[in-house]
């Protein structure tokens, strides 16, 4: 993947290498406040990218803990952010590893945490516009951290993962308890306490659970 315009050195402008809480065998270009860093750069949406967030920790905490899930498997990380979630699924033997984002900064942060861990990830942008579906996208699986916090988003996920569902594509999604999750159309597969989260989540420690969706 390439960084141009200046995004990756955007992304390298407002993070240094750390580690997530609950994945330390992952290193990740994070910020240090998630406050100051969105107040920085003045836009509307949060700096996904920039942070590890609860959802996608345990998701990646999951499947590298039973590696069996992306064995061998084409893993779409759906919403990527950092990337973590996909690194974590190249790591574990996923045959390939797609991370898509809307973001630009997000799809540089991917490249550059991928390149950081010495994994290959293939970067691609909106795949919840209805152009693509699982089946057109050709993966086993997708994987999902922390999607379903707010209603629009939600809405695009929820049809986006009933398509790839139909197509017969595993889909597994990592939340925690965000208000717009699909109860009713997940199963719990695994639940995890991920510490160091009042930043993020206003509490010390977050519970958070990674479902199958059906």
């Amino acid at each position: 993947m390439t960084n141009g315009d200046g995004i990756g050195d955007g992304v390298r402008d407002w993070t240094a290498p750390g580690t997530a809480p609950l994945v330390p065998e992952i290193t990740l270009l994070l910020a240090d406040d998630i406050h100051r860093t969105w107040s920085a750069l003045d836009e509307e949406a949060p700096p996904f990218w920039a942070f590890a967030w609860v959802g996608g920790q345990a998701l990646a905490r999951h499947v590298l803990d039973h590696p069996e899930l992306v064995r061998g498997r084409r893993v779409l990380d759906l919403a990527s952010g950092s990337g973590l979630v996909a690194i974590a699924a190249a790591r574990a033997g996923a045959a390939a590893v797609i991370a898509s984002d809307t973001d630009a900064r997000s799809r540089a942060a991917v490249g550059l945490n991928a390149a950081l861990n010495d994994v290959v990830v293939e970067v691609v942008g909106d795949v919840l516009d209805g152009s693509d579906t699982g089946e057109e996208l050709d993966v086993d699986l997708v994987l999902a951290g922390d999607v379903f916090y707010e209603q629009p988003m939600a809405r695009h996920v929820e049809r986006f993962c009933d398509e790839a569902s139909a197509a017969g594509v595993d889909v597994v999604v990592g939340d925690p308890g965000r208000e717009y999750l699909p109860r009713r159309r997940v199963t719990a597969l695994g639940r995890y306490e991920v510490t160091g989260t009042a930043d993020l989540e206003g509490g010390a420690t977050t519970t958070t659970t990674v479902y199958r969706f059906t």
